[in-house]
């Protein structure tokens, strides 16, 4: 439809068009103006705006202007204007109603929407995208089946556009131009619902067959199916982890991080745990050389006097606090007594080096005196 307005009034214009040059040159002839005069009495007279300082004056210039411009060309510059009304207005409804075809390139494209909370979910994903560098502007569209009234205007503000349709729809994909996407998203339909994988499976399988599998990141309710997906080249498989969208994001924009983000939930290998000690002589550096070192696990963050949670302390900062967070195996947790343990022989151990590099000064300073004497 929009093809056929955009069409007939590039029509209009060209025939308008005609009638403006063939009147110019008329009246340059038989009324003896010069091309610029006939020009401008011409559109004057198009416009109807008549500021009568140049007028016909034969018979032939005088028909000329009642037919070619009164009758034809004002007729038709009124069907183009009509022309681009309705335009607009057929532009606006199928924006709202989610099946114009916008002109991407380089963009993400997300299948499905969240049967919960979508809202608050692409928002969220829109605003940790474009916090990262390179991606503060890439356009991002939404193919769903949801928003038949238009989408909520908190996704607008953040210049997210949808298409209504199906991922399992060949006409939809070529329409949100999933072959020119830079990433590819595939929302299990129901996070609940193992059946969903099979859904996302016809998608991933038409997506794999337009060679597109190495773009695109699914989530995949069950893990048993997770080969079945890798099989067909998927790049990236993640589980349904619809409070945190920073993990999609974060599995679209560093593949394979998903994998230790996922970890994190799952306590039967690694988890976060909590140690209450007190941390008054070490940097952050000491402290994550001195776990490691006794294999107790990661420091993630540690936790200061006033009770907050410092995720990024400097390397070479002495802290001062009263827990840590550490990454730890879920099968061997270690004590609390372990780690301030492992925290002591750390301490011992710096003492040591210290002690060995002020004898080490010392000695040098004693040999240069000798060679001196």
């Amino acid at each position: 439809m929009s093809g056929i307005i955009r069409r007939r009034i590039r029509w209009l214009f060209a025939m308008l068009g005609l009638l403006v040059v063939f009147q110019t040159v008329l009246l340059s002839v038989v009324e003896n103006l010069t091309l610029f005069e006939a020009a401008w009495l011409t559109l004057t007279t198009l416009v109807t705006v008549g500021y009568g300082d140049l007028a016909p004056h034969t018979i032939i210039g005088r028909l000329s202007t009642v037919i070619f411009m009164y009758i034809m060309a004002i007729t038709l510059l009124t069907l183009i204007v009509s022309d681009f009304i309705e335009y607009r207005f057929y532009r606006r409804e199928r924006i709202l109603t989610g099946r114009w075809v916008y002109d991407m390139k380089d963009h993400i494209v997300i299948i499905n929407t969240p049967r919960q909370g979508g809202e608050q979910y692409f928002s969220r994903i829109a605003s940790q995208v474009r916090a990262v560098p390179g991606y503060e502007t890439i356009p991002i569209q939404i193919l769903t089946q949801e928003f038949p009234n238009g989408m909520p205007p908190e996704l607008k503000d953040v210049g997210l556009t949808h298409y209504h349709g199906s991922g399992s729809d060949a006409a939809a994909l070529k329409a949100v131009h999933a072959a020119d996407a830079r990433h590819i998203i595939l929302l299990a339909a129901d996070e609940c619902d193992p059946t969903s994988d099979s859904l996302s499976f016809d998608v991933a399988h038409r997506l794999s067959e337009a060679k597109l599998a190495g773009r695109l990141t699914v989530e995949v309710v069950r893990d048993e199916d997770r080969p079945r997906f890798k099989a067909l080249g998927v790049r990236t498989i993640i589980r349904p982890v619809r409070t945190y969208p920073e993990i999609m994001v974060r599995a679209v924009i560093s593949p394979g991080s998903e994998k230790v983000l996922e970890d994190l939930f799952n306590y039967q290998q690694d988890h976060p745990h909590r140690y209450d000690i007190v941390l008054d002589d070490l940097t952050w550096a000491d402290i994550v050389s001195a776990l490691v070192r006794d294999g107790v696990g990661t420091a993630l963050a540690y936790i200061d006097k006033d009770g907050e949670v410092i995720c990024h302390p400097e390397p070479n900062e002495e802290v001062e606090g009263k827990g840590l967070i550490v990454l730890v195996k879920s099968s061997n947790t270690a004590s609390t007594e372990v780690v301030e343990s492992a925290l002591e022989r750390y301490r011992q151990f710096l003492k040591k080096w210290r002690a060995m590099q002020a004898h080490a000064g010392f000695d040098t300073v004693e040999e240069d005196n000798t060679s001196a004497k």
